[in-house]
């Protein structure tokens, strides 16, 4: 319970009405969660306005409304308060309803187009390694401790960002790490966090469907950076052509990764297998169960961000070693006769171009690659032929299928994707509707030391169809159909 008037602290109030000193058992946006004695804060959002929805949560027994636009009729018992932004303000007067919980923990967050779940969660594991208790924000699973609780969102809304880590003060956590999603970011969901580092990994063709252009989509990730404090570090990837542009107008102070020039933190590919890489990172070997050059870079943001969070060099390189791969992320399956599947989360064209030059460079030249391939539905339509055509580029065959196609037709995903695939080039594709026949039939033509990508889905164990989720893990198929089982 909090009084309104402390949950408004430091905000600009434009006009108000009745007690401020009122008491509130909670605060929500979403009218359906309003219960007898919460305050309602009318959120302007990409999809609805939360100011139509003010008379159902005063029906719901709201004691207070936050707003813009005060409306017509309202009732005389009840606080109102017309502020400016109560996108950008709700997350501060979440902060506040839950006592800024950030202010008590060292929070990073990982923003870019790929790699944001990978280096969450190593950060995540390292620092669990090292005996803190630590929570984490990510695409997969949130923790709080030990703690596991189910993922909505890549980064979820503020209420919940704030109620998740005030639960990670009260088990005594000291750390947090994060996915900042470029939506999340956009609609500032992360307003009222105080970040003490902020991590860029890239940027490339993604999300287009809700930014429109791609450079709305770097001022979004660019966004995180310009609003760090002085207090703060800012670790970018400058193999990434907009590494440095991240940085232009940032107050943190700033670091760099690099696998190609010089850098902070800085690291050589020595050798690459399947079961691992060998580094050079400061003229030191050390050996990581990690596979890819993406890998490799996402495993140098590891480093710098723990040695800027004040752990030991030494220790670190000696975690290095001991880390594993996050689950979906390039994630290898062997069978008993010696055939090789690879889940990956990859779904963006970068991704799909990364993840089979990982596979590129571990082959002998003799195995197929063979790729199974799908986009998901209601998301960006333009990535899907440049997804097919990455694919085709670097396999031997490709088998485009399903991925999550939620309220579109799948053989309109499949006529998109085909449309990025050449005359000569159609006749190492098929399309199989059915993603369980799609992996089958990949695992059919595969010989043994022959490598197969399912890509797009990695972690996930449902496909969405229609509304409806539908129990489905691409590991499980594949170790099925293996006979691993």
């Amino acid at each position: 319970m909090k009084l309104l008037q402390d949950i408004l602290a430091g905000i600009e109030l434009l006009e108000t009405r009745g007690d401020l000193s009122v008491s509130v058992q909670q605060i929500q946006f979403d009218s359906r969660e309003v219960k007898a004695g919460d305050l309602f804060v009318a959120v302007k959002g990409s999809h609805t306005d939360g100011h139509q929805f003010i008379a159902k949560a005063l029906e719901m027994g709201a004691v207070a409304v936050v707003c813009e636009e005060v409306p017509e009729i309202f009732p005389s018992g009840v606080a109102l308060v017309k502020i400016l932004n109560t996108q950008l303000n709700f997350g501060k007067m979440a902060a506040a309803f839950y006592d800024f919980p950030s202010s008590n923990l060292k929070v990073v967050g990982v923003t870019g187009t790929n790699g944001k779940t990978t280096i969450a969660s190593l950060l995540y594991k390292t620092f669990t390694l090292l005996g803190y208790k630590v929570g984490l924000i990510s695409t997969i699973k949130y923790y709080v401790g030990e703690a596991e609780f189910h993922a909505t969102h890549t980064t979820p809304d503020a209420l919940q960002i704030q109620e998740l880590m005030a639960r990670m003060v009260e088990a005594g956590c000291e750390y947090c790490f994060m996915e900042v999603s470029s939506h999340a970011l956009d609609q500032d969901r992360v307003s009222g966090v105080e970040f003490d580092g902020g991590i860029f990994t890239n940027l490339t063709h993604d999300h287009l469907d809700y930014h429109l252009t791609f450079a709305e989509y770097l001022k979004a990730k660019k966004k995180f950076f310009d609003q760090l404090s002085e207090k703060a570090f800012a670790l970018t990837n400058t193999d990434d052509k907009n590494g440095l542009v991240m940085l232009q107008n940032t107050r943190a102070a700033k670091y760099t990764y690099s696998l190609r020039t010089m850098a902070n933190f800085h690291c050589k590919v020595l050798e690459k297998h399947f079961d691992g890489m060998l580094l050079s990172i400061d003229e030191q070997e050390v050996w990581t169960h990690f596979t890819g050059i993406f890998n490799a870079s996402n495993l140098m943001a590891v480093m710098g961000a723990t040695i800027l969070l004040g752990v030991e060099r030494d220790d670190i390189l000696r975690i290095l070693s001991e880390l594993r791969p996050v689950s979906g992320r390039f994630e290898i399956i062997r069978s008993p006769e010696g055939k090789y599947a690879v889940v990956d989360y990859a779904h963006t064209p970068d991704a799909i171009k990364n993840v089979l030059a990982g596979i590129t460079d571990i082959r002998s030249g003799n195995e197929q690659v063979i790729t199974v391939l799908g986009a998901g539905g209601d998301r960006d339509k333009t990535k899907r032929p440049e997804m097919a055509q990455e694919a085709v580029r670097q396999s031997d065959k490709v088998i485009l299928t399903s991925d999550n196609p939620r309220s579109e037709e799948p053989e309109q995903i499949l006529a998109d994707m085909e449309a990025g695939i050449e005359a000569h080039q159609k006749n190492k594709v098929l399309s199989i509707v059915n993603r369980r026949e799609a992996i089958k039939t990949a695992c059919m033509f595969a010989k043994p030391g022959d490598i197969i990508l399912v890509a797009g889905k990695g972690h996930e164990d449902y496909q969405e169809i229609k509304g409806v989720k539908y129990h489905f893990d691409d590991k499980e198929v594949i170790n099925e159909i293996f006979g691993n089982n």
